[in-house]
């Protein structure tokens, strides 16, 4: 093991604990803040879902934890495999409304990556690649078993 992976290793041992602290200031109409490490943003329940649109709201949270998530853990098993590229993520949530229950069904993940040297066995890293950071990413292990996570790949030279 280099001294590179080492220090990634002993970083990353051990418990770690996320705050985050929270507000609301009225009604189901009304709005919330939320304070989580670097993140400071208002929250209150989407238009799509009768509320007033202000800020973020939790579908969107969840799909931005999804999403960073996913694209941290690719960019690091391709680092690790000394594949260089630059990835360019798009992602969908889904939620379903039956009998005015709401239940995130979906994640669509659609991953470009951008090969530096844009060969076959780079090509194959990075496509199992693609796949395999879905698996291991820790939001996406969270949420099996009740949300579908999909990724679409494409796979193009610099």
């Amino acid at each position: 093991m280099n001294k590179r992976n080492r220090v990634v290793t002993m970083a990353m041992e051990g418990q770690h604990i996320f705050t985050l602290n929270t507000s609301w200031n009225g009604d189901r109409n009304a709005s919330g803040e939320i304070t989580c490490g670097n993140l400071k943003t208002v929250v209150s329940i989407p238009e799509e879902m009768g509320g007033p649109g202000l800020g973020t709201n939790p579908d969107e949270m969840l799909l931005g934890a999804a999403a960073t998530c996913y694209l941290i853990s690719l960019a690091t098993m391709l680092d690790l495999s000394k594949v260089k590229a630059k990835l360019h993520l798009h992602s969908e949530g889904i939620v379903e409304v039956e009998k005015s229950t709401f239940t995130y069904k979906k994640i669509i993940h659609h991953i470009k990556i951008v090969l530096e040297n844009y060969n076959e066995k780079h090509i194959r890293i990075a496509n199992r690649l693609a796949l395999k950071a879905e698996q291991t990413c820790m939001i996406s292990k969270a949420l099996k078993g009740n949300v579908e996570i999909v990724v679409n790949c494409s796979i193009v030279e610099s």
